[in-house]
Parts: structure tokens; sequence; C-alpha cells
């Protein structure tokens, strides 16, 4: 299936649960559960009002009171207050070309660089320095071919964003000011794509980064979902088979997480409403040269997943039907929160955000 027919899907997959009263209060964690995940616990999603009805499925957390989130009808919003007030910064025009805006990476509360997806010229890469006053946009894709996912900085320089198949190798476009100017990588260091493989525009998560150089790449749609990984920004790849069932164009993995250049997480299944998906998270421990079904998977599709911030293995992981946590690093899940989310992200200062449907954005606060 085609990158386009995958956003689609994505775009019109309904949720399965409504503003969620929080489950974690009845879940009991284990004994010796570490101090992180004891913590999340009592925690709960508290529903920040943007006053939108888009859908959010690009966030940037930068701390516990700036977010950034970028989402369909061109809309970016921008809270510097914790989530009391939203900021309408969508860049100018956006909305009126029906941009979507399904990832976005936050350097501060001034510094933003936005991705756009779709076929042809829909693929573009906006960028603010002043917190959205004002846009320049830094990349328009010119290749009909082409149809961007995802995108992910390194540093406040150094950049990276991916899109589908073309002439059957994934294409990288790499940028190393800041995102004012990209150039498309080599493809010989890329290896082969499976037909019908494609990434996931879910959570703006299906290409992630850890430290200077470390990079990852999910995969869904064709016979296996695989995960690749770059140790040189990009100029190389490994491909390596997942845990997570494919064999579908709406199954595979949507998301990742790598807390450093070895630990690493992943999540999918099947973005079907009720579908199935029994084996909706993997594990690796090797930087993603292999991977490990989880003991206690998430009970059904998830699209975004995140490291909670200082701790061994606590992360979270979202989806349309809800959050689950886990304290041993991603073999054991239990439920947190019904709600309907599409992307997580946690900033450095523990500040966890979520957004997703109908302009929910919310923040986990501790009881």
């Amino acid at each position: 299936m085609c990158a386009a027919g995958l956003a689609v899907g994505l775009l019109a997959a309904p949720a399965q649960a409504s503003a969620g009263a929080s489950a974690g209060s009845s879940a009991r964690a284990s004994a010796g559960a570490e101090p992180a995940e004891a913590e999340l616990r009592g925690a709960r999603w508290a529903l920040k009002g943007t006053g939108k009805d888009v859908r959010f499925r690009g966030l940037s957390a930068v701390s516990r009171t700036t977010a950034w989130v970028a989402g369909s009808k061109g809309t970016v919003l921008r809270t510097v207050d914790g989530g009391r007030t939203w900021g309408d910064v969508s860049p100018p025009g956006a909305a009126a070309e029906g941009l979507e805006l399904r990832d976005i990476e936050a350097f501060d509360a001034r510094r933003a660089v936005a991705l756009s997806i779709g076929e042809g010229e829909a693929s573009r890469v906006l960028r603010t320095e002043d917190g959205g006053a004002t846009w320049t946009e830094a990349f328009r894709n010119p290749d009909p071919r082409a149809f961007y996912d995802c995108l992910t900085f390194f540093d406040s320089q150094h950049g990276l964003a991916m899109s589908d198949p073309v002439d059957g190798r994934f294409r990288i476009l790499s940028t190393d000011d800041g995102g004012r100017s990209w150039r498309v990588l080599p493809g010989e260091g890329m290896p082969a794509a499976l037909p019908g493989e494609a990434g996931f525009a879910a959570s703006g998560q299906c290409l992630v980064s850890a430290g200077p150089r470390d990079v990852w790449l999910a995969t869904g749609g064709g016979a296996t979902a695989r995960v690749l990984h770059s140790a040189d920004r990009g100029l190389t790849w490994r491909a390596t088979e997942s845990t997570v069932p494919a064999g579908d164009p709406a199954r595979g993995v949507f998301a990742l997480a790598f807390r450093d250049r070895t630990r690493g997480l992943a999540v999918g299944g099947d973005y079907r409403a009720g579908q199935a998906s029994p084996q909706a998270a993997a594990v690796s421990s090797d930087g993603g040269r292999s991977w490990r079904q989880a003991a206690a998977p998430p009970p059904a599709y998830r699209s975004g997943a995140a490291w909670y911030p200082y701790s061994g293995g606590t992360a979270l992981a979202v989806g349309p039907t809800g959050t689950d946590v886990t304290a041993d690093g991603g073999r054991n899940w239990r439920p947190l929160d019904a709600g309907s989310f599409d992307t997580v992200d946690c900033a450095a200062d523990t500040g966890c955000w979520a957004s997703g449907e109908k302009g929910r954005v919310a923040r986990l606060e501790r009881r």
C-alpha cells in the first residue's frame, strides 16, 4: 500500500475511547518497582483545553511549562504556562493549503521545526525562530514519488527527515544548520525496502535519535515490521526484523523510543478499529540489532512511546484506547489511563505531554 494510503487510513481511523478516567489508581505495582514507576502509579493525564478540534499527531515537550503541538489543517499551538493558555502560532497559509503537520521538534520556546506530510510538494519543512510569529519554508519536496513521514534532531543543528521508499529505498533528508537548509543523502547505504514497506506518519516517532549520531527508522506494511539503525547520522543503515506483527498495510511498528544508543522500545500493531494487536510492543537492549517481544504488551494498538526521564526502565505508550506504563524497560506493561492519544513526549524536567484527536492535549500530573 502506498504511503498516501497509509496516511489517509490513519487520518480516518476512529478513536476507541473518550476522555479519560484514570485507571492508574486501581492498578497495583509489583514489589520492587523503581521509584519513577511508583511515582507514576498515582499519575493521571490532566487535559489542557486548546479550543481546537483538529488532530495533533505532532508534539514536542520542552518542559513542564512549554510544549508545542502540530496537527491537521496546518495548525501549530504553543503553551508557555503549562497548558493554561495556548497561542495559535500556525504558519500563515498552512490551513488554506491543507497542510497535514505530523511532526514538530522544538529546541526551546522560540525555535521549532515542523514537518508536513504528503506526496510531492505537500511534504515540507517549516521553521520558526520567534515562537511562531513568523515561519520560513526550509524545504519543499520536488519529487512526486517521495512522501515524508517523520523528522528528528540529534542536537540544535543536526537533524534528519525520512521519506517512504523511492526507487526501492527509504529516502533520508539531512540538515546541519538547525533546519535552515536540507539535502537528500546518498541512497547507497540504505538497504532495499520490502514490497509494500513504508513508514507510519502517526505520531512523529517513526524516526528517532539518541546521542550525537545514532538514529532508528520504524517500518510497517511489508511482510515483516523492521527497525533500521544508522550510527553515522543516516549515511549507512542496517535493518533488523522486529517481533511486532506486520504482513498487512495497516500493521507494523508505529513508534520507537531509545533511552540511549542501546536501550529501545518499539510499539505498534494494527491501527484499524476493532482489529486485535496482541503483540504490540518489543524491546531491544543492543541498539536495535535484535528485538524481543514484550512478555505483557499493551492490550491494543499503540502509536506513541516515550521514556520517563531519570528512570532505569520506566516508559509510557499511548494510543486511541489508552495509555500504558512499564517499569522494566518494556518487558511488562500495565494500564495507566483510558483516554485517547496519538503521541507522547517527556522533557528533561519530567514534564510529560500527550496529544491526539479533537484538540486533545494533556500533561501528566501526580496526585
